[in-house]
């Protein structure tokens, strides 16, 4: 039976995820969806997260929650009761499962074909591990959950010409990284950006800059040998491999106007070494994708600011953007 997010003559089907209630995750969604019928004509939504709490939060920032899901057509409610009842500001770990089991309905539904992409609004991961469940993030909790061996984390800015830069390591401790890269490991990486730029952003031939690990990509050994043991090795299997990623470059030269001009992504080495720079060019429209999964995944840039929970001054431009992008990786993926 063809399911109405497998049908092309369908509006996509879009679930977002609330996060941590006492975050700005419920009253961004509301903003974002107050104008869901001229964004996005072709594209339902289902919101998972507490009926009544997001009928408050909306109520704190203006938005007639009732009148929007008036109809249960271009947006609806999927209730999850929460575990306590949560105040702006305020984390309860009572409320960490809560939040988990947001992001499970949507996973689940996403792997049926029930929705043709998941957006995830921010969520406090110490919630989840004071609620006694081992949490390292969205990206890796994704792969556990759709049984993926490899995922890539990828932020990009919006704009005619997107920075988009993916991760070779994600949540690790600074002195891990090096243990954590291998030759293979990049090849997989490169493979998988490469895959998802072509069928998800409707790049025929992507470019992937490939930065070095130490300071000056090495200086041939002098600062360190992973660019001459690992990284190099990487990249001239992965352009035997039809992909283009040169590479690799001082990441302190790499994110230059000259260089970034010619990429359609650049593949940073860790977290620190590639987003500070995304996020200080982007930051409040930035987004978060999870590449490689077998459905489609993009999320915000930002965390929960709880400091800004309920007083309607958090700026929803990073959700409406990560809206954005899944709207258009699932009509990508819809158009073969």
């Amino acid at each position: 039976m063809t399911t109405a997010a497998q049908s092309t003559s369908l509006p996509l089907q879009i679930a977002i995820t609330t996060g941590e209630p006492a975050g700005v995750g419920p009253e961004l969604t509301a903003q974002a969806l107050a104008g869901a019928a001229t964004h996005w004509p072709g594209a339902e939504f289902t919101v998972l997260g507490d009926a009544d709490l997001l009928a408050d939060r909306a109520r704190a920032v203006g938005v007639d929650w009732a009148l929007l899901v008036a109809d249960g057509k271009r947006v609806r409610v999927q209730h999850r009761p929460l575990g306590a009842p949560s105040l702006a500001g305020k984390l309860d770990a009572a409320n960490g499962r809560y939040v988990l089991d947001l992001l499970d309905s949507a996973i689940d539904g996403a792997m049926a074909g029930t929705f043709d992409a998941i957006v995830t609004a921010p969520l406090q991961k110490s919630t989840i591990n004071d609620a006694g469940v081992p949490f390292t993030g969205h990206t890796e909790y994704l792969a556990e959950r759709t049984h993926t061996p490899r995922v890539v984390m990828m932020l990009a800015g919006t704009g005619k010409r997107p920075l988009r830069v993916a991760l070779a390591t994600t949540h690790l401790p600074l002195k891990d990284v090096s243990a954590a890269l291998t030759i293979e490991g990049i090849v997989e990486t490169l493979r998988i950006v490469d895959h998802d730029l072509r069928h998800h952003f409707g790049l025929p031939a992507p470019r992937i800059l490939v930065t070095g690990l130490n300071p000056h990509a090495g200086e041939n050994g002098y600062l360190g040998r992973e660019e001459i043991e690992v990284i190099s090795p990487a990249l001239k299997l992965a352009n035997e491999q039809g992909i283009d990623a040169p590479g690799p470059y001082p990441a302190d030269t790499l994110f230059q106007p000259r260089y970034l001009e010619q990429a359609d992504c650049v593949l940073a080495m860790f977290h620190d070494q590639g987003l500070p720079v995304l996020k200080y060019a982007t930051f409040g429209e930035g987004i978060n994708i999870t590449l490689g999964l077998p459905i489609i995944r993009t999320s915000v840039d930002h965390g929960t600011a709880l400091d800004l929970a309920g007083t309607g001054r958090a700026d929803s431009g990073s959700l409406i953007a990560a809206i954005d992008t899944a709207v258009s990786m699932a009509q990508h993926r819809r158009a073969g």
